[in-house]
C-alpha cells in the first residue's frame, strides 16, 4: 500500500453560527492536539491548532453579520492533525478540496456540506475520476420536471388544434378575433416552455 507523504488543504471553509462555533471550540479539547483562541477586537477569532511535532492550522474565523467565516489552507504531514481537520470539515459540514499526495501520484477529494462529492487520481497528465456521488433524488426531480414540462406542451398544442378547428368554422368576427386572440398567448406560452 503507498504512504502517503503529505495531506494539503488547499482550501476548507466553515460557516458557522455562534453556537456552532463554541461546539467547535469544544470538539477540540477532546482531540490530542495543542490549540489556543485569540479574540480580536473586531469580534473575530483566530484558533490555533498544532501536534507537537510541527504540523499546525490557523482558522481565522470573521464575525459576517449572524455566522462567523473561515477560509484556510494547510499542508499537513502527520495523521494526527490529518484526523482532526478531516472531522472538522465533516462535523461542521464544510467545503473542502484536499490533496492526498504519495510518491508518484495525488488524489484529490472534495468535499461539500461535509461529505466527499468526488474523488480524483492524478497520476501523470490525465486525470480520472474515481468516486462520484450521485444526487439521485435531484435526478428524479429534474426527470418530473422534464415529464411535467413535456405534459403541459402536449397540452398547450391539444389547444392550439382545437382553437385552429374552431377558426376554420367560426363564421363571426368576434369568434374570430377571440380565437387569435387565445391562439396569440398560447404560441407565447407555447415557446417559453420549448425553451
Amino acid at each position: 500500500m503507498a504512504r502517503r507523504l503529505a495531506t494539503e488543504y488547499v482550501k476548507a471553509s466553515l460557516q458557522l453560527t455562534e453556537t456552532q462555533l463554541t461546539r467547535f471550540m469544544q470538539s477540540l479539547v477532546r482531540q490530542s492536539i495543542s490549540w489556543r483562541v485569540k479574540v480580536l477586537d473586531n469580534g473575530n477569532q483566530e484558533v490555533f491548532l498544532e501536534d507537537g511535532q510541527g504540523d499546525e492550522v490557523t482558522f481565522l474565523f470573521e464575525k459576517q453579520g449572524n455566522r462567523y467565516v473561515c477560509v484556510t489552507a494547510c499542508r499537513l504531514i502527520r495523521p494526527k492533525l490529518t484526523q482532526v481537520m478531516h472531522k472538522l470539515v465533516a462535523t461542521f459540514r464544510g467545503e473542502a478540496v484536499v490533496n492526498r499526495i504519495f510518491a508518484g501520484f495525488t488524489i484529490t477529494y472534495y468535499y461539500q456540506d461535509g461529505a466527499v462529492m468526488r474523488i480524483v487520481e492524478q497520476n501523470g497528465d490525465e486525470p480520472r475520476t474515481v468516486f462520484e456521488r450521485k444526487d439521485t433524488v435531484r435526478d428524479l426531480h429534474d426527470l418530473y420536471q422534464e415529464e411535467w414540462i413535456e405534459l403541459q406542451i402536449f397540452t398547450v398544442q391539444e389547444r392550439i388544434d382545437t382553437l385552429l378547428d374552431q377558426r376554420n368554422v367560426a363564421v363571426t368576427t368576434q369568434s374570430i378575433q377571440r380565437i387569435d386572440t387565445e391562439l396569440r398567448q398560447l404560441a407565447h406560452q407555447l415557446f417559453v416552455l420549448e425553451a
